[in-house]
């Protein structure tokens, strides 16, 4: 199993080698990180060499209305997103190696029907400054700790968007309640779960005892939050949207989905046409922060630890949870620490940061869902657009798909396939296990406007 601190502090120094721009400012601003760290055990030596493929920094999403039905506009930038979305784009690189003869540090082995496995010995651990919002934030306090009052939104910042219509409204960066950031605590290893049991979801906990409150809403249609004070403010265990200011998001939960990503994988639908298994992550690390292994453990591995049904290639594959004792240094804790007189009110950063190991563009900042810092003249153009976007990945997927021979083309990409939503839905043993998760253990998850899903 990965060293937490090694991993930890992996990440940290990959971040700090990063360049200023999109960075919080010191004192002033805060922000999350997530990366993805690939491991490779030597064959031989038993040796293991750690690479963090992966970096993502943000605490925002965009409301409904500023969603985009050419994909051109990135709707969750919260870290975790982030730091999965960039280790997509470095998977379809080192696909696109592999199909064009070359040799990658991810695949090897292409069966019968056009589909890779990963080299023995690779393995990918997903790292979190801060437990995911969502149900796994939901935590207890110990009795030294006391609620911070409730945070003070931003403006909103906006940024004009291309016409689409008289009544569209332009995008604009949404409030995220900052997650509240303390003490780490020391971690038992995760216990067991009996696959067949659906035991209940709420851990018991000491009258009086506070909860630290996250600001993700309840999906519609389940639990809402009985808002009783102490542990009875929020309901556990549901699923969670993430918060906007004044409008709904569209964005589940961190926790929801990598509670999702232990089931289906981190690949996506795209990248599953060339895989013969979904890719899980073995561990999930978090950093020094308030954090509790009961909740975690209910959060990401629990509420669909009774799964079944699952096509080849798919199962329920929770990760091992561990937390490490190092802080992430521009987490909020940490910037009120370093806050001075006169350097104005302490709030999240509103740029989001990806970086990951890929030869062309690297690394990407953004802002409302666009490049940081474009101007009203390129928007609606690729310089407007982040790598990270759908239409992007979409066009580095269709890249993927151009270099593949005919002869060794996943069977499962047949003729006549154009849009973004046809070569999702073409991915049928993904949406098969999609399916059964769903119908099992997320039967409120909402389903994506298909509307906002028909860009080429």
């Amino acid at each position: 199993m990965a060293d937490a601190d090694e991993i930890a502090a992996l990440c940290y120094r990959r971040f700090a080698e990063l360049p200023r721009r999109g960075k919080p400012e010191p004192g002033r601003e805060w922000t999350l990180m997530a990366a993805v760290v690939q491991l490779t055990r030597g064959q031989d030596s038993g040796r293991v060499e750690k690479e963090v493929v992966s970096l993502g920094t943000g605490t925002k999403c965009i409301g409904r209305s500023a969603m985009s039905p050419t994909g051109d506009v990135l709707n969750d930038s919260h870290a975790e997103v982030m730091a999965r979305r960039g280790c997509v784009r470095y998977l379809i690189q080192e696909l696109h190696r592999v199909v064009s003869g070359s040799t990658s540090s991810v695949f090897d082995q292409m069966d019968e029907n056009g589909r890779w496995r990963l080299k023995p010995g690779v393995s990918f651990v997903f790292f979190t400054s801060h437990t995911p919002c969502g149900d796994a934030s939901i935590i207890p306090m110990m009795e030294i700790q006391t609620q911070p009052c409730p945070p003070v939104p931003n403006l909103k910042r906006r940024v004009q968007e291309p016409d689409r219509g008289p009544n569209t409204k332009r995008p604009h960066l949404e409030v995220q309640d900052p997650h509240l950031e303390d003490g780490g605590a020391s971690v038992d290893p995760p216990h067991s779960e009996d696959p067949s049991q659906n035991p209940p979801l709420k851990p018991e906990l000491e009258p009086g005892v506070d909860i630290h409150r996250t600001g993700a809403k309840c999906v519609p249609g389940g639990p809402a939050d009985p808002l009783h004070p102490g542990s009875g403010y929020h309901s556990t265990g549901v699923l969670r949207v993430k918060p906007g200011r004044g409008e709904p998001t569209m964005s589940l939960s961190c926790s929801d989905k990598l509670a999702r990503w232990g089931v289906l994988g981190f690949q996506g639908a795209l990248l599953a046409h060339y895989l013969q298994g979904a890719l899980y992550f073995s561990t999930v690390v978090v950093g020094k922060c308030p954090y509790s292994p009961e909740v975690m453990h209910r959060a990401l591995v629990q509420r669909c630890s009774h799964v079944s049904g699952l096509p080849v290639g798919f199962s329920v594959s929770p990760p091992v949870l561990v937390q490490s004792s190092l802080e992430f240094p521009f987490n909020q804790a940490q910037t009120e620490l370093q806050h001075q007189a006169g350097q104005g009110r302490i709030s999240p950063c509103g740029a989001a940061i990806s970086w990951c190991n890929v030869t062309e563009q690297p690394l990407d900042v953004t802002a409302n869902g666009y490049k940081h810092g474009v101007t009203k003249k390129v928007l609606g153009t690729a310089k407007a657009r982040s790598v990270l976007c759908k239409l992007e990945l979409f066009h580095s997927f269709l890249s993927l798909v151009s270099a593949t021979t005919s002869s060794a083309l996943p069977s499962s990409l047949r003729p006549g396939l154009s849009t973004y939503w046809d070569y999702k839905q073409a991915s049928q043993s993904y949406q098969q296990a999609w399916n059964q998760l769903q119908h099992q253990a997320f039967p409120l998850w909402p389903r994506s406007d298909r509307n906002l899903l028909q860009f080429r």
